[in-house]
């Protein structure tokens, strides 16, 4: 399984693509939503795609929307973000996330939100 991680933090890229690795999913990372959508058009296929919402050039919102529009439709994508309001967790959802990953988050809450879509045993 491949996953895309786009988030602008070097960290927070870090830190997913390492709790990836260690479930087994092949990572590649983008600091923002054009560069994701590049490696999305290059790079896949991917099963997965992590977006964090606030991000400099394209934000991850704006990415989901592209996607989806593009056909990307079989990808499955997390929200990875610090955007708390139920708004915005509808927005995205209505947009075509599969699933709201609030920051900070442990190896335990991503497992559990991999799991809920099918992506990995609970």
């Amino acid at each position: 399984m491949q996953a895309l991680i786009v988030d602008d933090s070097r960290f927070v890229r870090g830190y997913l693509r390492s709790l990836l690795e260690e479930m087994g999913i092949e990572c590649e990372e983008a600091g923002d939503g054009q560069s994701g959508l590049d490696l999305l058009c290059s790079a896949g296929p991917f099963h997965l795609a992590l977006l964090d919402w606030n991000m400099p050039v394209m934000n991850g919102f704006e990415m989901l929307q592209r996607m989806r529009a593009s056909g990307f439709t079989s990808v499955r994508v997390v929200m990875v973000t610090t955007e708390a309001e139920n708004e915005c967790i509808l927005r995205a959802l209505d947009a075509g996330a599969d699933e709201y990953l609030m920051k900070p988050f442990d190896d335990q809450a991503l497992a559990e939100k991999l799991a809920m879509l099918g992506l990995m045993e609970n």
